[in-house]
């Protein structure tokens, strides 16, 4: 089978762990950059074109890894080879919709997976009833296209808060505001889903004096045994954005498991190396499965 990895770097431990199961099981895959990739419409059929080189045919499946800077072109791409009857293991619309964490959570909300009390707003003129809403602080103020814990902020009092708030409204910066959950602990878990499986699933602990539980802000991880629900949710949660692997995270609250966010392009080396578990090959697995029925 010849595979094209969707990746902006051959040099990603992800892309890497990809590309080195998928030649171990005798498939051929190429990294495409999809920066480079211009798409061609009008007469005949839509080419794809990497520079020059039209590759529009050259691929039975695709593995979208789309950076979060260029996540619009990319999922454009990726929206081609769909059309022209690719396979691939995230639909461009998943990929988009995982993005955006307040889209991501409409639709949770909307298929009753449960979430964190959350609100969004661009008015600067009632934040301190935005905060009131929420039943006041602490809340933390998320990006909402933030990636790997990065604009996200946890505002402790009600002073501190609304000067956060305010700031990223005049910066015309799009924020979500939650309600924090303080008996998570800092902890989130980590559930990487293949197809309709979910093949491992780590708790990652924030150090001391850093409530963001992210491996890339120096977390600590370690396998963990989920329940029933949480599993479900973890594959819902990847059925109802269109994706075929995802990372799915969630916090442990008095309430039960509530749903964080969706991960279209998860990263391997965490999960792998905490679990021991070849996430990559299971990746590989799932294509070939996928693509036969095609």
């Amino acid at each position: 089978m010849d595979i094209g990895l969707l990746s902006q770097s051959a040099a990603v431990y992800s892309t890497q762990r990809i590309a080195e199961e998928a030649e171990k099981l005798g498939h051929y895959i190429e990294v495409i950059d999809h920066t480079k990739c211009s798409v061609k419409l009008g007469s005949g059929k839509p080419r794809i074109y990497l520079g020059d080189e039209d590759i529009t045919d050259e691929f039975h499946a695709i593995i979208p890894r789309i950076g979060a800077k260029v996540t619009r072109h990319g999922a454009s791409v990726v929206k081609q080879f769909e059309l022209n009857g690719i396979f691939t293991t995230a639909r461009a619309l998943g990929i988009i919709r995982a993005r955006n964490k307040v889209r991501t959570l409409q639709i949770m909300s909307k298929k009753q997976i449960p979430i964190p009390e959350t609100l969004f707003s661009i008015n600067p003129d009632n934040i301190e009833e935005q905060i009131k809403i929420l039943g006041g602080t602490p809340v933390v103020v998320k990006l909402q296209e933030g990636t790997h814990g990065l604009g996200v902020i946890l505002a402790e009092t009600k002073k501190s808060a609304k000067s956060i708030i305010d700031t990223f409204y005049k910066m015309d910066t799009s924020i979500l505001i939650q309600k924090f959950i303080s008996e998570a602990n800092g902890e989130d878990i980590r559930i990487f889903v293949i197809g309709d499986e979910v093949v491992a699933s780590m708790k990652r602990s924030s150090p001391v004096e850093e409530f963001r539980s992210n491996v890339h802000r120096g977390a600590e991880s370690e396998i963990v045994q989920i329940t029933e629900k949480e599993r479900q949710i973890a594959l819902n949660a990847a059925k109802y954005l269109g994706l075929g692997v995802a990372g799915i995270d969630l916090i442990r609250s008095r309430k039960g498991p509530l749903l964080l966010e969706v991960n279209a392009s998860p990263g391997l080396r965490g999960i792998e190396t905490t679990t021991g578990i070849n996430v990559a090959r299971g990746i590989v697995r799932y294509v070939e499965k996928q693509s036969r029925k095609k």
